[in-house]
């Protein structure tokens, strides 16, 4: 199982900023190890963000993203009590969902 992501939700307005961490290698499968072999791609394929349930943002990723991914986005009509859940699968099929409560 991954490490736990750092996901913060803040209400300004009418609108929520979300703000994630995440922590994966993201291996291309470009790179060899030590011995010269091929380190396996490993990467995340499928993010999904969701407000109380609902999905507001999906993205599909690929080996071009850096070590431990950076995503931040808004999403209007959020407040505060709300709850934003973060979803990712990656090539390999692990699986990561943390929750936020928007603030």
């Amino acid at each position: 199982m991954a490490d736990p992501m750092r996901l913060r939700a803040q209400v300004a307005g009418d609108k929520a900023t979300v703000r994630v961490l995440m922590a994966h290698e993201m291996e291309t499968g470009q790179r060899k190890d030590s011995a010269g072999k091929v380190i396996p791609a490993w990467f995340i394929q499928d993010v999904t963000a969701t407000l109380n349930g609902k999905t507001v943002m999906t993205a599909e990723w690929g080996p071009a993203v850096s070590k431990n991914p950076f995503m931040q986005f808004t999403i209007k009509g959020a407040k505060a009590g709300d709850k934003v859940a973060i979803s990712w699968v990656d090539n390999k099929g692990d699986k990561r969902t943390d929750e936020a409560t928007v603030s």
